[in-house]
């Protein structure tokens, strides 16, 4: 029987970085993943969406092309390959997921392909084999919600509702797609159908989509995504589904909904199957329940990831697994949580961290908030993506950064300029006062970081 100082479960963005990690720091280690390595993230999620967003681009791009001076006289010639968008994505993704099995190897990491069984908190079974562990981590991810709601089962199993793993799948982009819930999955999908030419409309439960983001940054995303031709009902209770329809109601109204796809999209739901064996703790809301070190409340065993439900972000489980593995070690490591950033790859981006403008105030903040639009940086012009703006909270005091928010394309690379800064304490002074390259996009932070000042150079 073999055994090891670390056994890790599950093989996704945090899983395996943890795996790494524990080799890098000369630790005996295995890593079990009955998929493939890489998780929802690589395989279904984060790396497929952006590969096909990439491809939707090029074609919204080549449709709008007179506004970059090209002229195409025939643009009823330009039209989507479905099937080879798909083989990109694959493509991508085998890459990727197969640089994941050399670094395991390449490190010395055992991996395990198959159903990791949990006998114990120091034994598990893969497979025929036994194998032994002085340290757990979890990492076992989580799966999409899926409502019980009448005629859902049947829904799901004629291929009329769809999850996000399966949307990636679909043999044709549908002429009508309904995404239920406007949350990050969901806009992102509605995003990339959009541009690909379906009707899109998202069906809202509550009044706003993307309730988690700045509210001067979701009403714009709000205004764009309409003007693009996305439609928005709010305040959508979705009843049952019935021969390709949505029974729902609208402001407490009777209605029905037609598409051929539905997205289902109201959030994901933690993998918590079989730790009821080693007693490990559960919230109310599902979750498994950890500290600042990763530590569950079974000594020796770590949860990381969606399933302990903090941030359900892959860079987010990254960090768990790097945290749980320094505590395993000796170190005393800890996880912040407050300067995390997310990101929403639509047309534009959002990237966000820190604090919003209401949270600061809630804290007890005296706040300076300064914003700057895309539509005066040159770069942005340049590019023809001018849409958005940049939002910098921050504490009138000292003028410590707690928070920025980006509405613009590539927002996402952006954002983790002010990830930095707020790591370090750093203020609007110094923002300001570091030279930003011209021309780039960068510069709006900068420009930003002047009218929490005074004024910004450039409006």
């Amino acid at each position: 029987m073999k055994e090891y100082d670390i056994i890790v479960l599950g093989a996704g963005p945090g899983g395996y970085v943890a795996a790494i990690k524990a080799a890098h720091m000369g630790a005996k280690t295995a890593i079990i993943e009955k998929d493939d390595v890489g998780g929802v993230c690589l395989n279904w999620g984060c790396i497929p969406t952006k590969t096909l967003l990439k491809s939707a681009k090029v074609y919204q791009n080549i449709m709008k092309s007179e506004k970059f001076g090209v002229t195409i006289k025939d643009k009823g010639c330009v039209s989507i390959d479905w099937n080879g968008m798909q083989d990109r994505k694959d493509k991508v993704v085998k890459k990727l997921t197969g640089g994941v099995k050399s670094l395991l190897k390449k490190n010395g990491v055992d991996l395990y392909r198959g159903y990791g069984e949990i006998i114990d908190k120091n034994t598990l079974k893969v497979n025929d084999e036994t194998i032994k562990t002085k340290n757990l981590i979890l990492a076992t991810g989580s799966t999409p919600r899926i409502p019980d709601i009448d005629g859902i089962e049947k829904a799901v199993d004629n291929g009329f509702v769809v999850t996000s793993k399966g949307i990636l799948e679909l043999n044709d982009i549908p002429n009508e797609l309904i995404v239920i819930g406007g949350g990050v999955i969901g806009v992102e999908f509605a995003t990339l159908y959009n541009a690909l030419g379906s009707k899109v409309t998202i069906l809202q439960r509550g009044d706003e989509i993307l309730t988690n983001v700045d509210k001067d940054i979701r009403s714009t995303m709000t205004k764009i995504l309409k003007r693009e031709g996305v439609k928005i009902v709010y305040n959508v209770d979705t009843k049952g589904f019935k021969d390709n329809k949505i029974m729902a109601t609208v402001d407490g109204k009777k209605e029905e909904f037609n598409a051929d796809r539905i997205l289902m999209s109201i959030g994901r739901v933690a993998n918590t199957y079989q730790l009821d064996r080693i007693g490990i703790d559960i919230d109310k809301r599902g979750n498994v329940t950890t500290n600042e070190k990763m530590e569950t409340n079974v000594k020796g065993v770590y949860a990381i990831g969606d399933m302990n439900g903090k941030y359900m972000l892959a860079h987010v489980a990254s960090a768990e697994g790097i945290v749980a593995v320094e505590n395993i070690m000796g170190e005393n490591s800890k996880m912040s949580y407050d300067n995390a950033p997310s990101c929403i790859y639509g047309f534009p981006e959002i990237g966000t961290a820190g604090l919003t403008e209401q949270m600061a105030k809630d804290r007890g903040h005296d706040v300076i908030v300064s914003t700057f639009p895309i539509s005066a940086n040159g770069k942005a012009l340049a590019e023809g993506e001018s849409d958005g703006f940049i939002k910098i909270v921050a504490d009138k005091k000292y003028g410590e950064v707690l928070g920025v928010h980006i509405l613009s394309a590539n927002a996402t690379d952006m954002i983790a300029e002010a990830v930095t800064t707020m790591e370090l304490e750093g203020t609007v002074h110094e923002l300001a006062k570091s030279i930003h390259p011209h021309p780039t996009l960068s510069e709006i932070v900068m420009e930003a970081a002047h009218g929490a000042i005074d004024k910004p150079i450039h409006i």
